[in-house]
């Protein structure tokens, strides 16, 4: 069930006092808070600092400022919490966001402005990895936890967000491949309708619509039992309630009802449902838009028989059919499924690579 209150604790001083004392270090009329997403200068700063650590990290920018909006709204303050850095002047300096993701893990946001002399930048960032560190304290007690992870994400090529990460006890986990495929408006008879169409046995559809409009319930409840049966034995998969799931995704600026496939074996008058694929769309204000593969899960007994390659070819044809001219995806590097080897066949390639940092927090400080 999502929080009716957050978990976190809202007041960055206490959290920062508890782990770094009364004095973070930083230069003079330097002050800890949280931004006001009421404020629209707050809000492009946020944009600002965001889009400058894309473009280090990666060579361009794509966030926007509904992408700062997930982190910093009041809605999603139900399941998220957030410290900026100010400087004497009132410019936020350095941004943290950390996320009640699912039980056991918790991410983490971690950025800070390019320009900023060594010294100062290196405090902002212990002042942001600190905040996260009581934060998951927090947390984790809440959820009755020992320990509590933390997530935090780089570019591969990063290597001061590297120094960082590495120096403050987090460790690099795992390798992504941010992979991109080309779309043709040919491939909209890709497969018939991607709406709904069938081969080898396995029925392909979008997810039912309710008499109100809104998708039905069973269906949704479907393609979240799928991909928690899909995932289960994957990289740091944790268990995410129905409700977590749906708020979760319901966030994302791309989200849309549908985006939402499920597959299904068919025997008789019987269906069976074995694969599911979120997809959203990548909106762009140069060009065409994007659709993107949030998650495609199948599950074990069915691997093998096409699902995911026809959960695949769907959302290829639906984006051509949508006038879009690429579909973007995020592979484990190191999955035992095999799934890169797919990806690349139906032609995906690397576009960018990112990493996964860990850090293991004892919910209870060794010190007390």
């Amino acid at each position: 069930m999502i929080p009716e209150d957050s978990r976190f604790e809202s007041d960055p001083d206490l959290v920062i006092r508890s782990e770094l004392g009364t004095d973070p270090g930083l230069p003079g009329g330097w002050e800890v808070g949280t931004p006001d997403p009421a404020d629209r200068f707050d809000v492009a700063r946020l944009t600002h600092l965001l889009r400058a650590h894309e473009r280090h990290g990666r060579g361009w920018a794509a966030s926007g400022v509904d992408d700062v909006l997930v982190e910093v709204s009041e809605r999603g303050l139900r399941t998220r919490e957030n410290v900026v850095v100010r400087d004497a002047g009132g410019e936020i300096r350095a941004w943290g966001s950390v996320h009640d993701r699912s039980v056991g893990r918790m991410l983490f946001v971690h950025i800070v402005e390019r320009d900023l002399p060594e010294d100062v930048a290196q405090r902002c960032s212990d002042v942001l990895v600190e905040w996260a560190v009581g934060q998951a304290r927090a947390v984790g007690a809440a959820r009755g936890l020992e320990v509590q992870q933390i997530d935090t994400g780089a570019f591969a090529d990063d290597e001061r967000q590297h120094a960082w990460l590495s120096g403050a006890g987090f460790e690099r986990v795992r390798t992504w491949w941010q992979m991109s495929r080309p779309v043709t408006p040919d491939e909209a008879s890709l497969t018939g309708s991607p709406d709904h169409w069938e081969k080898g046995g396995v029925v392909f559809r979008l997810v039912r619509r309710a008499g109100t409009g809104m998708p039905d319930e069973t269906d949704l409840r479907e393609v979240h039992e799928v991909l928690e049966g899909a995932f289960v034995d994957h990289f740091n998969s944790s268990e995410e309630t129905f409700e977590e799931f749906l708020f979760r995704l319901r966030e994302d600026p791309g989200h849309r009802w549908d985006h939402w496939w499920l597959a299904e074996l068919t025997e008789g008058e019987t269906t069976q449902p074995v694969g599911a694929l979120v997809g959203t769309v990548s909106e762009s204000s140069s060009g065409p838009d994007g659709s993107y593969v949030s998650y495609l899960g199948v599950l074990e007994a069915a691997r093998g028989r096409g699902v995911a390659k026809g959960l695949l070819r769907t959302i290829i044809a639906d984006a051509a059919a949508r006038g879009r001219d690429r579909v973007g995806l995020e592979v484990d590097a190191d999955s035992p499924t095999g799934a890169a080897g797919l990806y690349t066949s139906m032609g995906w390639k690397t576009k960018y690579v990112t990493e996964s940092w860990h850090r293991d927090v004892p919910v209870i400080p060794s010190s007390e």
